[in-house]
C-alpha cells in the first residue's frame, strides 16, 4: 500500500455509505477521535497522509512536491525549529512573499469540526489571508483533540506562564460538495491543505 493510501495506521475503515448518508443535520457519528477528525477534515476539503515514522514524512513530502511540480519552489515558514529540522533534509526555505507553499506545525487537530488550531507560535501575527494558498501542516497523533474547548484547555496547561496570541483555526480548505454552500466559510481564506500526521503514541 502506498503512502497516500494509508489511513491512520490501517485502522477500521469507515463505510462509504456512512460518510455519504451522515449529513450535517443527522446525529453526530459516534467515532473515535482519530476517525472523527478524518471524516470532518476530508469533508472540509483537506488532504491528509498518516505516517508511522519520520522517514515516511520525508517520503510523503517528496511525493507532494513531485505531484505539484514544486521541485524548484522553496517553502516558507514562520517556525524556526521546523525550518532547522527540515533544512537538514535538504528542504529549502524562502520569505513568505517568495513562496507558494507555507510549511507549519500546529497546536491541535480538532475532531469535532476537522479544523487545525494554530497560534502565534506558528503564524506570528499574520492573518490567514496573508499566508500562501498552499499549506502543509506537520502534526502528530497526540495533538488530536475532541473539541475546541479541549484544545484551549491544553494550550492553557502547556503555556502556563504566557499564553500565545493570535489563536485561530484553519477550517475551510478546498470547496467540496459538502461545504461549498456553508455560509460560515464566506470571506474566509480557503487553503489547499496537506496534513502530514506522524504517529507518536
Amino acid at each position: 500500500m502506498g503512502v497516500f493510501g494509508k489511513l491512520f495506521g490501517g485502522g477500521k475503515k469507515i463505510p462509504k455509505e456512512t460518510l455519504e448518508t451522515n449529513g450535517e443535520h443527522l446525529p453526530e457519528l459516534k467515532l473515535p477521535v482519530d476517525e472523527k477528525f478524518t471524516v470532518n477534515f476530508k469533508r472540509n476539503g483537506g488532504k491528509f497522509i498518516y505516517c508511522e515514522n519520520f522517514n515516511e514524512i520525508l517520503a510523503t513530502l517528496d511525493n507532494i512536491i513531485e505531484e505539484n511540480d514544486w521541485q524548484n519552489q522553496p517553502f516558507s515558514t514562520l517556525d524556526t525549529n521546523l525550518q532547522q529540522r527540515f533544512e537538514k533534509e535538504n528542504l529549502s526555505f524562502a520569505d513568505l512573499k517568495q513562496s507558494k507553499v507555507f510549511f507549519t506545525t500546529c497546536e491541535n487537530l480538532i475532531a469535532h469540526d476537522g479544523s487545525i488550531l494554530v497560534c502565534s507560535n506558528q503564524i506570528k501575527e499574520k492573518k490567514l489571508s496573508e499566508l500562501p494558498l498552499n499549506v502543509i501542516v506537520y502534526a502528530t497523533t497526540s495533538q488530536l483533540m475532541e473539541s475546541i474547548s479541549d484544545a484551549l484547555k491544553a494550550i492553557k496547561t502547556k503555556y502556563l506562564k504566557k499564553l500565545p496570541d493570535n489563536i485561530t483555526s484553519l477550517k475551510h480548505f478546498q470547496l467540496t460538495e459538502e461545504n461549498k454552500n456553508d455560509f460560515l466559510s464566506y470571506g474566509s481564506a480557503s487553503k489547499n491543505i496537506y496534513l502530514l500526521l506522524l504517529e507518536d503514541y
